[in-house]
């Protein structure tokens, strides 16, 4: 099961998608993400959901790959749904006890399940086609002007970069831990809640003393490297936004464009 959580990988490629600037992908994100609490019609959202599947085609990133970084937040995404299901007014399809499912009430639930799927998938395309390295110096040159107000753009960078990339590691420790006690007796399916919780502890105290001699050795390697942060540091290969960018940019435009016009012709 952990091996299936897709978070902070990264699948090397030569797409379209992969050879972006990260700081365009960053951007365009961020305003995608803007536009997606924007609207609320199903057409903008169908549109937004034909946009995200052209953008895992045209990466080359399996569609099964992305269909796992769904997995860990499917119950979310349902009990999101749940929630809206029963919890707007409008014609009663069904009654389940005190409980109405109504016709509004499942519109609602379809955009908000939607708007979180989008998020999920658009979000983890920006992790599936760009390098930790990458999102480093693309962090760090977006958090640059705040520089001269005295953040650490450097080291808030490094910092989200190393987390991020950690996530997958701590995952493979974790689903080493849980064979290793498994196959020492620990059972970890049965029982009530307090007894799961019990049989946790197992995994987490050598999880903890994992990851903490993790970052200790890694503050070494930097330290042996004469690593001082990013002052006076350059870089070998600089970012660069080049023509397929300023496309990017120019269909993302577009997209704003056909999906807000819709939205206002639903809304009249």
């Amino acid at each position: 099961m952990l091996q299936d959580i897709m978070l902070g990988q990264f699948f090397p490629g030569d797409s379209i998608i992969h050879r972006l600037d990260p700081r365009v992908k960053i951007c365009l994100l961020f305003a995608i993400m803007v536009l997606i609490f924007l609207i609320d019609n199903i057409t903008s959202y169908a549109v937004l959901t034909g946009f995200a599947l052209t953008i895992v085609a045209v990466s080359r990133i399996s569609p099964i790959t992305v269909l796992k970084s769904l997995k860990p937040l499917m119950w979310i995404i349902l009990f999101t749904f749940l929630i809206h299901l029963v919890s707007h007014e409008g014609e009663i399809l069904y009654k389940v006890w005190i409980l109405e499912i109504t016709d509004e009430g499942v519109y609602k639930g379809i955009l908000i399940s939607l708007r979180l799927i989008l998020l999920i998938v658009l979000s983890s395309m920006l992790t599936f086609t760009t390098s930790p390295l990458k999102l480093t110096d693309a962090t760090e040159k977006l958090l640059s002007p705040l520089s001269r107000f005295g953040v650490p753009a450097h080291d808030l960078a490094m910092m989200m970069t190393i987390a991020l990339r950690f996530i997958p590691t701590l995952l493979e420790e974790t689903d080493k831990i849980i064979k290793a006690q498994s196959a020492r007796g620990v059972d970890f399916e049965t029982g009530n809640i307090l007894a799961r919780a019990k049989a946790m502890v197992p995994i987490m105290v050598p999880l903890f003393l994992s990851a903490f001699r993790r970052a200790d050795e890694l503050a070494m390697a930097m330290e042996a490297r004469c690593y001082r942060g990013g002052e006076g540091r350059t870089h070998m290969k600089k970012l660069q936004i080049t023509s397929p960018d300023y496309a990017a940019i120019f269909l993302v435009i577009i997209l704003f464009g056909i999906i807000l016009s819709v939205d206002i012709l639903s809304s009249l």
